[in-house]
């Protein structure tokens, strides 16, 4: 959001009659567009893994912006006649000419490396989590598709805008389009809240769906006090939760999971939940409730994960799954 404000300001400013960046502040560095891709990077970064922290290490992704910054600043810092001077003269030409590419391998590179770790993240929430809506960040994908259009949109509006040197009233659309993607991510990102305990480090499912010739049997176990205790029930129920209540290494259940059954821990509990609908629906003194209150009561947190899980679980939807019954 910090970034959209000050890719924004020029126009903002420039529309309210406000020329003090234009007129005093006229060739000071303002562009941040080299720090837009390793914020989202590491702002990622910090949602899938909730330990996570900036450490020194990491500075080594400012370097593209600082090594446009600090030249820039320090002509700033002698005047607005050394400001003209570079902007004639070869180095003015020169950084016109590399700092698109530069932008573009910039953009393409963390764009890249978010949506990969983006997809791992996705892929172990699976293994971890019974409900997904609420973690697995779809904001954040649909997020950096939009942005790679508005990227495009940007640039081709530049070259419309040098082709045809419009004037400031008429070149200012691609801001207009950032305005509703920063309207997006108000909405969308900062509702979204990431649980406490999400420890994503980008390399957790490493053998855990690796075949083992011998079979461990605890599943036999688990399955017995599902059945009795019902833990399904709990919407927000994770791998994690339910190895604590069972008293058995996170690790070990994960493996059981995917060893014993071949499927993962969302699913796992996702099918105790639709046996628990399909005994629960039919029953009299549930006629007078909602397909989605009796889903809710099962452990769904929404009618969107209840039907995908019982149309996996069944093949079927609700509707026809029960038609069927009663055609039998």
């Amino acid at each position: 959001m910090l970034i959209f404000a000050l890719e924004l300001q020029d126009y903002t400013f420039g529309f309210s009659g406000i020329n003090f960046l234009w007129e005093e502040m006229n060739g000071f560095p303002r562009g941040v567009a080299l720090l837009f891709g390793p914020s989202l990077l590491f702002y990622l970064k910090a949602q899938v893994n909730r330990k996570f922290s900036f450490q020194r290490k990491d500075l080594v992704h400012l370097l593209p912006w600082l090594l446009f910054f600090v030249p820039d600043v320090l002509t700033f810092s002698f005047g607005p006649d050394a400001v003209a001077a570079a902007s004639a003269s070869l180095y003015g030409e020169i950084r016109g000419i590399v700092s698109m590419p530069i932008r573009w391998l910039s953009y393409a590179y963390y764009f890249f490396q978010a949506w990969v770790l983006l997809r791992k993240y996705r892929h172990w929430l699976q293994h971890r989590f019974s409900q997904l809506e609420t973690v697995q960040l779809s904001w954040f994908r649909n997020f950096l598709l939009l942005m790679s259009f508005w990227i495009v949109f940007r640039e081709v509006m530049n070259l419309i805008d040098a082709y045809l040197d419009l004037p400031f009233s008429q070149d200012w659309w691609w801001n207009l389009a950032l305005a509703a993607a920063a309207i997006y991510v108000g909405i969308s990102g900062l509702s979204q809240s990431q649980p406490a305990d999400m420890l994503f480090e980008g390399e957790e499912l490493k053998g855990l769906e690796e075949e083992q010739d011998q079979k461990s049997g605890l599943m036999e176990q688990v399955d017995k006090r599902m059945k009795s205790e019902r833990y399904y029930l709990q919407p927000e129920l994770s791998i994690r939760e339910l190895a604590a209540q069972l008293k058995i290494p996170l690790s070990e259940l994960s493996q059981a999971i995917n060893q014993e059954r071949n499927i993962n821990f969302n699913d796992y509990i996702n099918a105790w939940r639709i046996d628990e609908f399909i005994r629960e629906y039919p029953k009299p003194e549930n006629s007078a409730y909602t397909i989605l209150s009796i889903a809710l009561d099962c452990g769904f947190n929404s009618k969107a994960t209840f039907n995908r899980a019982f149309k996996k679980h069944t093949g079927q939807s609700p509707k026809d799954y029960f038609s069927a019954q009663e055609s039998e």
